[in-house]
């Protein structure tokens, strides 16, 4: 017989920016912008509440990412709790290609295995990725709202999904611009050509290859390193402001790129410029200062 924790179990889960120029789909970074939710067992029934960012439209019942998450990890485990609470604390934006609908799914996973005793029994910590990876689809943003850190994730042939962590060097910060309306990642995504030429592809692969060594201890590398030949273009008619800012950025030497499927734009620096580049943020956006390569989902 299943038995739950008594009282509430607390997560923290981070923000991500995936792609990070050209590693599409695979390059994952966790940043120090963090989502906090809170859930326990009750005796009967769903009680959702929802506060911060993007509060006004998301639901409060069973179709809740973070709910359906908790539900997907509850039948891993064969348990169904008798009734569910469940608060969260959005500072995530959403629609901005900053891993909110990873970090919701990395939130419910972890909840419900906290709110299970034994739950690290009964689903480790590979077998609560591999089920967040098929809820979002794809691994990019999920491996380092999980693991925390830089990621480089991907799928098999036979389906199962893998993320192995890389270094971050120290001096390494970003900066993210994040604009006041978002882009869905299906539209986003809907712009991309079905092929691209043979030598923009490899092109990409070694500025993938050279961003892992620049992230890891050489910095001094990564404007060369984030210059994308795959996506970013091909997504400028969906956000012409962001495309231009990272044109801006990059002119003056800044390693830029759009974080994710968009729009928000990341910016890598190191502590002696950062607050300079936070006063390049554009009227109307959010410029926020943030830490990379940090933690992963922190269950408490």
């Amino acid at each position: 017989m299943t038995t739950f924790v008594d009282g509430p179990v607390r997560v923290s889960v981070p923000a991500t920016s995936a792609n990070l120029g050209p590693g599409f789909d695979s390059l994952g970074l966790a940043l120090s912008m963090r989502d906090e939710l809170t859930a326990e067992v009750t005796t009967s029934g769903l009680d959702v509440s929802v506060t911060g960012a993007g509060a006004d439209g998301v639901s409060r019942d069973e179709t809740h990412l973070v709910v359906r998450a908790m539900r997907a990890a509850f039948d891993l485990m064969g348990t169904q709790p008798p009734g569910l609470r469940l608060s969260c604390t959005n500072v995530i934006p959403h629609a901005r290609g900053l891993g909110s609908s990873s970090a919701a799914i990395v939130a419910g996973v972890a909840l419900a295995r906290g709110l299970v005793a034994g739950g690290a029994l009964l689903a480790d910590d590979a077998e609560l990725f591999q089920l967040a990876a098929r809820i979002e689809g794809h691994p990019d943003n999920v491996a380092p709202a999980f693991y925390g850190g830089f990621t480089i994730s991907g799928r098999d042939e036979d389906g199962d999904f893998y993320a192995v962590g890389s270094p971050v060097d120290p001096r390494v910060e970003a900066v993210v611009f994040v604009p006041p309306t978002g882009v869905s990642t299906e539209v986003a995504r809907g712009l991309l050509p079905a092929e691209v030429p043979h030598a923009d592809a490899a092109a990409d692969a070694g500025r993938t290859a050279l961003l892992v060594t620049a992230l890891a201890g050489q910095p001094e590398h990564l404007l060369r390193a984030t210059r994308d030949y795959l996506h970013q273009q091909y997504r400028r008619p969906a956000m012409p402001e962001s495309l231009d800012l990272v044109d801006r950025l990059r002119a003056d030497g800044v390693p830029a790129v759009v974080s994710g499927a968009g729009p928000t734009v990341l910016a890598f620096t190191d502590a002696s410029g950062a607050d300079a580049l936070v006063g390049r943020c554009p009227d109307g956006w959010a410029g926020h200062r943030l830490e990379v390569g940090t933690a992963g989902a922190q269950l408490s």
